[in-house]
């Protein structure tokens, strides 16, 4: 018989660990050997990265001593879905077990995308491309606001939208950041770089070079301090010649720009002589 959750998920965030152990301990959710392959995977897993190798140490510990915590898992059609415990279940599988010790909760579609998403914040498993897509997927899914989703897992507004801003990177480097080639750190500096090629080119010099966050930072701000100043020792040739003209006709300084005309006078008199040579004031 599946077992409700005795207190909603708004009254455990920041607890995750604490009611997962809740469950398993519990002396009124018995374990249950259930047949591995009855169990499909969580649908709303933000995890897609795992060590093989924390796997394979698991799966060698599982065929020794078995499984110790059951996985947390609920029913669905023609079997189960798992909730918590994916290593677990992933080197059972590794270990050649037939069934597994689980325990099974009545939880509905936001209990286990949310359970899912704080389980593995609050264990750092996340690389944080995951993280964001995780936190996108609860966005659109469940149609929670940026400010209603940073409540609901303990975390700030800013965060929230800085982490959903990853998304916005190349595919090539948000590879780069889910194989751990990039922190993520790295990959929000990158984020101020508008051109996809050049961002590319700096994330690949990044992992070349061992750069730290700080000089890659350093080496972007360089890089826009020279495009600035090159444009401005470059300007439009076209406009020049019209600012040499005006300058020499009104024998004043001249600034022309793509959408303006800045005139410079000193005083009443010098603007009365300038709008005298330009033809604009009223005839007495």
């Amino acid at each position: 018989m599946a077992k409700k959750l005795k207190k909603g998920l708004d009254q455990i965030f920041g607890d995750i660990d604490d009611v997962i152990n809740d469950i398993s301990y519990s002396s009124a959710n018995q374990s249950l050997a259930i047949r591995i392959a009855d169990i499909r995977p969580n649908p709303y897993q933000p995890r897609k990265v795992f060590s093989e190798e924390g796997i394979n140490e698991l799966a060698a510990s599982i065929r020794e001593h078995g499984v110790f915590q059951p996985i947390i898992v609920r029913k669905a059609i023609g079997g189960y879905e798992l909730i918590a415990g994916e290593r677990r279940l992933r080197a059972s599988k590794i270990a050649e077990k037939e069934d597994i010790p689980a325990i099974v909760v009545d939880f509905d579609d936001q209990q286990m995308m949310e359970i899912s998403l704080l389980e593995n914040i609050q264990r750092e498993d996340l690389n944080p491309i995951e993280e964001a897509e995780a936190y996108d997927n609860l966005i659109h899914k469940l149609d929670y606001t940026q400010d209603e989703l940073a409540q609901r897992i303990g975390k700030s507004r800013p965060y929230i939208t800085n982490m959903l801003r990853l998304l916005k990177l190349p595919s090539a480097i948000r590879e780069k950041v889910i194989n751990g080639q990039l922190s993520g750190g790295h990959a929000r500096t990158l984020l101020a770089i508008e051109s996809e090629d050049e961002a590319i080119a700096l994330a690949q010099r990044a992992i070349k070079d061992k750069l730290s966050v700080r000089e890659l930072e350093n080496i972007i701000n360089q890089k826009k301090q020279s495009k600035k100043t090159k444009s401005e020792k470059q300007p439009d040739p076209a406009y020049e010649n019209v600012r040499h003209i005006m300058e020499n006709k009104l024998a004043t300084k001249v600034k022309v720009e793509k959408d303006k005309i800045v005139i410079t006078y000193r005083g009443v008199d010098d603007l009365n002589r300038i709008l005298e040579i330009m033809d604009c004031l009223e005839q007495e």
